[in-house]
């Protein structure tokens, strides 16, 4: 609102008179960026067409939202980036649990405090990360955890249970003037729903059978997995009804933004003296592994595959080539295919099988996976008969061991026995750079033996070609 900062209420009048609700302030922000042509998500990847014009829309509208998607589909994200369109701090009574506005106070000791008190009034100012009540659902949330509890020091103080300014404040009251979030709202209780539901719509709850009467302004946004939300039916209907707009989210649809989002959230160790390098070519391998997982009949989608999925992939793969560049005294970190299977652990757990592909052991499933995604990411790259000097020497008795823990100058032998080998792999790396190579020479080869030109041979000491 661009209000200064003052001591008292009586300077704050002087300043303006009044203050916006919090869906007002929203909207007013919003449309100071919509003018501004700023990008309103930033951390948001692959929903600019789908997701946020909707998300837009219901904050010009000031409507609560029930955001609706599988596991790792960015909902808490989601939530947290509507802070974005809070003032960066507002006036509030000094004191006061609920940030009561002084201009418009709704509990009993801050509409009495103001009375007395008058333009002295002390006034504190809230940041708008303190303007995010989070809560997830869970069986065990009660109606004191949400709403309040009689608060027994202020019942020995002479105050009775019908009075308001009796009761501790729950999360949802402390969240007046702000957003409330409640993720997985169908674990929450059904009685714990109806209280919900009351204070949304009738500003209105019950503490030990009193009714308080609170007019708390409140934006709400829950999130739920739409298999709940929808079959199971532990959302109450009028619950379902008092949320005015349901967005529902999704995963990536292109593998660009799977990669973006790849990027963008991976945690990358930093070691001194050591560069880290990932090749494109690794990067879509890991995020068409999940692209396969998503489509595969062998995997539950009801529960989804999140991104966390190649997130965390991506992570293991640096990891790996890490420890190796470390063992062997390399300067540069650059993931090969035989790093792969060291994102297995950061797979498993995160992917439900159907129960006929459970019986096959997940390693196996994620093993499957895996060569599909390779071979989809080789063909991309490569035509089988554009590489017919490479699969020639290995007819003609050539042959080539590879293995995660071989140095990277070793494969720069390859280049020069094998012929069409540079040329094939200076369209992925640069060929003069030991440990690009590497990386590019281990593609190419389980490309072809993915496409059954090169047989592989699994030894203790790495994979053998022929």
């Amino acid at each position: 609102m661009g209000i200064k900062k003052v001591q008292t209420f009586g300077e704050l009048k002087k300043q303006c008179k009044g203050l916006p609700g919090v869906r007002e302030e929203m909207r007013v922000n919003l449309i100071k960026k919509l003018r501004k042509n700023e990008r309103l998500f930033p951390d948001l990847i692959g929903y600019d067409d789908t997701v946020l014009p909707e998300l837009v829309n219901a904050i010009l509208c000031g409507h609560n939202i029930i955001i609706l998607g599988e596991r790792g589909q960015g909902k808490s994200r989601i939530i947290r980036s509507l802070v974005d369109f809070l003032d960066e701090e507002i006036p509030a009574i000094d004191g006061c649990p609920i940030h009561d506005n002084p201009f418009d106070p709704i509990c009993t000791d801050c509409i009495k405090k103001r009375d007395e008190m008058g333009d002295a009034l002390p006034i504190d100012y809230i940041p708008r990360d303190r303007r995010l009540i989070e809560k997830l659902a869970t069986s065990d949330v009660s109606t004191a955890d949400l709403i309040g509890e009689v608060d027994p020091i202020k019942i020995a103080e002479g105050r009775t249970l019908d009075d308001e300014s009796a009761v501790h404040f729950g999360l949802i009251p402390r969240a007046h003037r702000s957003i409330f979030a409640i993720n997985e709202l169908p674990d929450l209780a059904e009685k714990i729903q109806v209280a919900f539901f009351n204070v949304m719509e009738e500003n209105d709850f019950q503490v030990k059978g009193f009714p308080v009467r609170l007019p708390l302004d409140i934006l709400v946004v829950a999130t739920a997995n739409p298999e709940d939300y929808t079959n199971r039916g532990r959302i109450i209907t009028p619950l379902k009804d008092r949320f005015d707009v349901q967005i529902r989210t999704h995963y990536p649809l292109q593998q660009e933004y799977e990669i973006e989002i790849m990027e963008q959230e991976t945690r990358k160790p930093d070691v001194d003296g050591l560069e880290t390098y990932i090749p494109q070519f690794i990067k879509k391998i890991l995020a068409e592994i999940t692209f396969q997982a998503r489509n595969s009949p062998d995997i539950n989608q009801h529960s989804g595959v999140s991104c966390r999925v190649s997130i965390r992939s991506y992570e293991s793969i640096i990891g790996s080539a890490l420890r190796r560049s470390l063992r062997l005294g390399e300067k540069r970190a650059v993931p090969r295919i035989t790093d792969i299977e060291s994102t297995f652990p950061a797979i498993l757990g995160k992917l439900e099988p159907e129960y006929e592909a459970a019986e096959r052991g997940e390693e196996e499933l994620i093993d499957d996976l895996t060569k599909r995604a390779i071979k989809i990411v080789f063909d991309e790259h490569f035509k089988v008969e554009d590489l017919s000097s490479i699969i020639g020497s290995f007819q003609n008795g050539m042959s080539a061991q590879i293995s995660q823990h071989q140095p990277s100058d070793i494969y720069m032998e390859g280049l020069k026995v094998i012929p069409g080998m540079k040329e094939a792999i200076q369209t992925l790396v640069d060929p003069e750079t030991p440990d690009e190579a590497s990386s590019a020479i281990e593609f190419v080869l389980e490309g072809l033996h993915l496409s059954n030109k090169l047989n592989c041979e699994v030894t203790n000491e790495g994979m053998i070609y022929k």
